[in-house]
Order: structure tokens, then C-alpha cells, then sequence
């Protein structure tokens, strides 16, 4: 460690970030939370983790989502998408006491993987995919339905309404589908956007 004498005398830790990245204890865990209530978990145990004066022994707490587009009525909405929904991510140092903090929150169930008293955490590599995900998913929200090829949607709005047809053709980009319907006999394909169909 390399201690230097700042300008009034008191000494500078000069470490680099990823020592100390190495030398904490804090890993991450996978908690269990009541359906729908991931936010307010992770609300009180910010909380609670304060108000023990635990700030040291805790990191991040997440709720993994993503943004996604919903159309309704032509007008774009951008909503929040749980992919772990009932899941909650804890960075902490795993001792007793922080174990009995997170357990005793309300709406926590336990610990997910290892033994209830003695939990596994997870691998950095999947709390890597996660944050990756999440961060994808605020760069480039996806659309609420996905759409395959070859599906039958019906169309609910326009000139075709009512119409069944087989998807041709996604662009998530500009959230439309091509859609091959049968007019008067013969296949034709229409553009469409997200908002104009649904699966059939």
C-alpha cells in the first residue's frame, strides 16, 4: 500500500479501485421477495441497511428490468419490465447479522440457492449478463410483444380490421410487422405497425 503525505501532512491512499474491489468481502445474492413488491423490497432494505449503520457491508440492491414499448391506441408508452420477477439482487458481505437484516425485511422469503442459513451467491459473470440486459434494455427498449415469422396475428385497427394474416417480415427498429393477408383471394402483404395487430 502506497501512502503518500498530502500538502497538510495526513497521508493519501493512492489504491486503485480494483484493489479494493479485491480485497472487499462482498459478493452477490439472489433474495426472494413477494411478487410485484421487488420495488418496496428493495426500498426497505436500503433503509433498514442504513439505519443499522450497515452502508459498509452492503453494495448495490437491484430490481433487474428492462424498458419496453407498449402501442395502445397509437401512442407509445415506455413501461418497466421485471425479467426476475420475485427477485431481488443484494451485493453484501454475508455475515449474521447482515443475514438476519435481509431475511427479517418485510415481503422477503429467503435466500435463493445454498443452505436457507448459508446462502450461495451468485457468479460475477451472470451479475455481468444482468447488468448488460439492463442496460440494453434503457439504450434500446423492446417491444412489449414479440412477433415471430410465420406467426398468425389478427389486425384490430385500419383498413384491414378483423383481417387474419401470417407475419412476414419484423422491424423492431421501426416497431412494424409485415403482414401477408387475404384480399379477394390473393396474399398481400401490409405494413403495419406494432399497435395494429395482436396474436390471433
Amino acid at each position: 500500500m502506497t501512502n503518500e503525505q498530502a500538502e497538510d501532512g495526513a497521508p493519501v491512499n493512492t489504491e486503485s479501485a480494483a484493489t479494493v474491489a479485491l480485497t472487499s468481502k462482498k459478493r452477490w445474492y439472489v433474495v426472494h421477495a413477494y411478487s410485484g413488491m421487488e420495488k418496496s423490497v428493495q426500498r426497505a432494505l436500503t433503509e433498514r441497511v442504513t439505519r443499522a449503520g450497515m452502508d459498509e457491508k452492503f453494495g448495490q440492491i437491484l430490481v433487474p428490468t428492462e424498458e419496453v414499448i407498449e402501442v395502445k391506441n397509437g401512442q407509445k408508452t415506455v413501461t418497466e419490465r421485471r425479467f426476475f420477477p420475485g427477485y431481488v439482487l443484494v451485493e453484501m458481505e454475508m455475515t449474521d447479522e447482515t443475514w438476519h437484516l435481509v431475511k427479517n425485511t418485510s415481503k422477503v422469503t429467503g435466500f435463493i440457492g445454498g443452505k436457507s442459513n448459508k446462502p450461495t451467491p451468485i457468479p460475477p459473470h451472470e451479475v455481468d449478463k444482468i447488468m448488460q440486459q439492463m442496460q440494453e434494455g434503457i439504450e434500446k427498449p423492446r417491444p412489449k410483444v414479440l412477433y415471430e415469422v410465420g406467426e398468425l396475428v389478427r389486425i384490430k385497427d385500419g383498413p384491414f380490421t378483423d383481417f387474419n394474416g401470417n407475419v412476414e417480415e419484423v422491424n423492431y427498429e421501426k416497431s412494424k410487422v409485415r403482414v401477408s393477408v387475404t384480399i379477394f383471394g390473393r396474399a398481400t402483404p401490409v405494413e403495419l405497425e406494432f399497435g395494429q395487430v395482436e396474436k390471433a
